[in-house]
């Protein structure tokens, strides 16, 4: 088996605090990375972490959103998949990637999440809508409704037994991995394994 990873996001700001009351949890933001470190992380979110106003396909720097949100908090878990659906969804992401600007965030979508009716909006996602879409055409079905009302907190409640690290940005940044050692980070800490 191979792993993908989930990285769960919860950055201070006006629009983050209104997504994080209509969806009652801290984490407002979804990103999906090919490797634990989340150098080759990607979403749809701010395509600048310092300007909230443009927003699109991105590849995440995760140094840039910890300079723009010092105090960003991640919560990080492992989904396992084949070696085919990891490559499936590796070459969608460069393709998407190279079509970055064809991309856009679906503003006009919110409401149809609070109203739980389906809505889409051509090459237009919210970050949980885009990847929820994403897996499930690379063939890993994580929800059994629409893609487009697919939210942070259906992410949030996946998974609970695979979590690699929840805490702080910096600190997941800062670590220091054990050379030649398997592990796994809870609550801010590392753990061998």
């Amino acid at each position: 088996m191979e792993k993908i990873y989930i990285a769960l996001v919860d950055t201070p700001g006006f629009f983050a605090n209104i997504i994080r009351l209509a969806i009652q949890r801290d984490y407002i933001h979804v990103v999906l990375s090919m490797d634990e470190e989340l150098e080759e992380a990607y979403s749809i979110g701010r395509r600048n972490p310092f300007i909230p106003w443009f927003a699109g396909f991105e590849k995440e720097n995760k140094r840039k959103i910890c300079s723009a949100f010092p105090t960003a908090r991640y919560r990080i878990y492992s989904l396992d998949c084949t070696k085919e659906q990891k490559q499936r969804i590796a070459g969608a992401l460069r393709t998407c990637y190279e079509r970055r600007f064809r991309f856009h965030y679906c503003i006009l979508g919110l409401p149809s999440i609070l109203l739980q009716k389906p809505f889409y909006q051509e090459r237009h996602y919210t970050c949980s809508s885009f990847i929820a879409r994403l897996l499930s055409a690379c063939g890993l079905h994580l929800f059994d409704k629409h893609f487009s009302l697919v939210t942070p907190a259906d992410f949030y409640d996946y998974k609970k037994d695979d979590i690699m690290f929840e805490g702080a940005l910096a600190d997941f940044i800062a670590r220091k991995r054990p050379e030649n050692a398997r592990y796994h980070i809870a609550r801010g800490a590392l753990y061998e394994g």
